[in-house]
């Protein structure tokens, strides 16, 4: 499933030309649902592709966000995280250990008070607080 022609495949078909570096960053992402940032995936992929920049990481993303591969996070104010998950989905963040975990949610039942005739085009929950394992 996660071959470089199947990444290639789907980067392509994103409208995007494939490149050692695009594929490699795809992969990383589709493989590692850790919602790293880019300075994360640029010290994980660096020593396989010791042409890579933080620039070209960050560019990339960018690319892969504009063409809808990828979804981009915000869940402390400084700090972008990155997604290939794109399904309805929410995100908790552990205060102690800093981990980003999944979860689903049904947003077609959540209520929204003073926003009558509004258009909602995006819905994002970020919820934080502290994980079963630094409860214990």
């Amino acid at each position: 499933m996660f071959s470089a022609q199947n990444i290639g495949k789907k980067i392509s078909e994103a409208g995007i030309k494939p490149s050692l570096q695009r594929i490699k960053i795809y992969e990383f992402l589709l493989k590692n649902n850790i919602h790293p940032t880019v300075d994360f995936i640029y010290n994980q992929l660096v020593n396989d592709i010791p042409t890579l920049s933080k620039t070209t990481v960050y560019n990339t993303l960018k690319l892969f966000e504009k063409q809808g591969l990828i979804i981009n996070l915000i869940i402390d104010e400084n700090e972008i995280r990155y997604d290939a998950m794109k399904n309805i989905h929410g995100h908790f963040k552990c205060d102690k250990c800093g981990k980003i975990y999944d979860f689903e949610y049904n947003h077609m039942q959540l209520e929204f008070l003073g926003l009558n005739h509004f258009n909602i085009l995006k819905t994002e929950l970020n919820l934080k607080g502290t994980c079963p394992e630094c409860n214990q």
